[in-house]
């Protein structure tokens, strides 16, 4: 864990390296200064000598002097190493979700992945500068003032031994009980943020059942059971600092004691004994930091875990053994093929698919809810892997393509497809970033969503807020048609993707592309029969299998389901006329 994290300090190993090296002489020069006082007092101020006083007085002032511009540089570089340790960390992760397929991305919900890059990063940055800048200064600096108290008076040194066992001890305590607390903090802060970015999403569903109260009752659980875990690992926490209070005052009244006693068998000097005072509250605060990093590391390693954990994750789709860079044509082959969620043969969601498509075919795919057509269009850009049989494209296995040649090749358009926030021409541009803008207008006439476009008081330069939020569920979908269009792909998949819109809208959409990209496959998943009944074939699907392929005629003749589906939608047409 320690490794991978590290790998993530890249060209900021200079700050790195200066950080703890400027610490180092911040110390030696705060450990000199009460070494300084002592002299002063025994050899200046006592005697009454005068030139004693002034010479080492301004050897007070350098050395000061010198503990603060190196403090400075020490907090100057700390500050850049971490900034640039987090955001080489945040980089890291986030390129390596981009990495991740489907299957990999099911695996961590999107509110546990903003976490992780959020709130674990943040509190993983603040270990790492107090790693490199108070994990060197406190040993060091309780080192070099115990060798200091010990040269000054060995008996008294005796005192920080007795509170050693006491302060261990306490932090054993600390780490074995907190650390567990902290995990499942962090695990409630995912809940918490699933449950508030499910409310943004769908503020508008929201408000129109007026389940405000509802939505507030669920926050306001998680957010207690977050208090409940947080007070009770801080609880665990505090105790640390009564332990280091209790810990200073008692070794600060024995060596008064002590060393009072001293002082009157002149075994002690004045001016000794204030610099073993000075001393003693360097060591004792050298003690309070070393236990407030062994906290903040407890803490912080619940979030290195977590990030480590997606650090680590595998993409289950790479890229590897790509051999093929091109696809010749839009030809879709699907062999035997079965596919399960979970890898698992025994589980599976997609069963004994045979299905051959030729390049520049229509074809239609009807069925039930939960009759696994979404799943089955994504094994053919590789969004899933098959778990068996083959899926072919062009007459190449697609386990065999470059991926980014493949999808190129490939547009998905989804029912609840998503816009950026942008202009209307930059959300295109999602299609092919180098196209010009009367490329824009032919596919957003091909998608019947110029007219409205013109509309609009900025026309193609008008703003969209997040999500698509200012635009109708129609006007959405044209919009991602068209930006699929724009791909020029060889095989184009409409998952549902004009449920949205009007029938008329509907017919002239699918009108255009039977007359503007004959060769380019089509593939239509709906749930209007006249939205597929003119497709050269359509695949009826039934519990994620294959139940009939044929014409709308065919079907229409065999097939007691397609025939079903059929009637009952004409009968619904007729009534909404009448």
């Amino acid at each position: 864990m320690i490794k991978k994290l590290a790998s993530c300090i890249g060209e900021y190993k200079k700050d790195t390296i200066l950080t703890p090296t400027f610490v180092i002489l911040e110390v030696i020069m705060e450990v000199i200064i009460p070494l300084l006082m002592a002299y002063m007092i025994d050899y200046g101020i006592t005697p009454g000598d005068m030139s004693v006083i002034l010479q080492l007085g301004i050897a007070l002032l350098i050395s000061a002097g010198f503990s603060l511009v190196f403090g400075v540089l020490a907090g100057n570089y700390a500050a850049n190493a971490s900034s640039g340790f987090a955001k080489n960390l945040r980089q890291k992760m986030f390129y390596n979700v981009q990495n991740f397929s489907f299957a990999n991305i099911d695996k961590f919900q999107t509110s546990s992945l903003i976490t992780r890059l959020t709130t674990d990063v943040t509190n993983i940055q603040f270990s790492f500068q107090m790693i490199i800048r108070i994990a060197v200064r406190a040993p060091i600096m309780l080192v070099f003032s115990l060798v200091m108290a010990i040269l000054m008076s060995p008996k008294l040194s005796l005192v920080f031994l007795a509170v050693t066992p006491l302060l261990g001890l306490g932090l054993f305590f600390i780490i074995k009980y907190a650390h567990p607390m902290f995990r499942k903090v962090f695990k409630t802060y995912d809940k918490l943020n699933r449950v508030v970015q499910e409310n943004l999403r769908g503020i508008r569903v929201v408000k129109s059942f007026v389940r405000e109260d509802y939505e507030k009752e669920k926050f306001h659980n998680v957010s207690t059971e977050i208090f409940k875990n947080f007070s009770m690992a801080e609880r665990i926490i505090a105790f640390n600092g009564p332990l280091m209070q209790f810990s200073i005052f008692s070794c600060i009244l024995l060596i008064s004691w002590f060393g009072a006693q001293l002082i009157v068998t002149d075994e002690l000097t004045t001016g000794q004994l204030v610099g073993l005072f000075t001393y003693a509250m360097q060591i004792l605060m050298s003690l309070m930091m070393v236990s407030m990093i062994f906290v903040m590391i407890t803490i912080s390693r619940a979030n290195a875990e977590r990030i480590v954990e997606v650090l680590d994750e595998q993409p289950d789709i790479n890229n590897d053994d790509a051999k093929v860079y091109e696809v010749k044509d839009g030809s879709i082959v699907f062999k035997n093929v079965g596919f399960s969620y979970f890898n698992d043969p025994n589980k599976l969601v997609l069963e004994d698919i045979n299905l051959e498509i030729k390049s520049g075919e229509t074809v239609g795919i009807l069925g039930g809810t939960g009759s696994s057509k979404t799943t089955l269009v994504q094994l053919i850009p590789r969004l899933y892997d098959v778990t068996l049989g083959t899926v072919y494209v062009g007459g190449v296995d697609v386990r065999d393509y470059d991926i980014r040649s493949l999808r190129d090749q490939v547009a998905v358009v989804l029912q609840k497809n998503v816009l950026f926030s942008g202009t209307i021409k930059e959300n295109l541009r999602w299609g092919n970033p180098n196209a010009t803008d009367e490329e824009l207008v032919r596919v957003c006439k091909l998608a019947q969503a110029h007219d409205f476009i013109m509309q609009f008081p900025d026309q193609y330069d008008t703003y969209i807020e997040q999500g698509g939020s200012n635009v109708s569920g129609g006007q959405k979908q044209r919009l991602t048609i068209a930006r699929a269009l724009l791909k020029k792909p060889k095989i184009i998949i409409f998952d549902d993707s004009t449920s949205a819109v009007d029938t008329k809208t509907d017919a002239l959409i699918r009108k255009a592309m039977y007359e503007e990209i004959p060769d380019t496959t089509k593939i239509i998943i709906a749930q209007r029969v006249s939205s597929i009944m003119d497709a050269d074939k359509i695949v009826m699907m039934e519990n994620g299998k294959i139940e009939a392929i044929g014409t709308h005629d065919e079907l229409l003749r065999t097939n007691p389901i397609y025939q079903e589906i059929y009637y009952s939608q004409t009968k619904e047409d007729q009534s909404d006329e009448a």
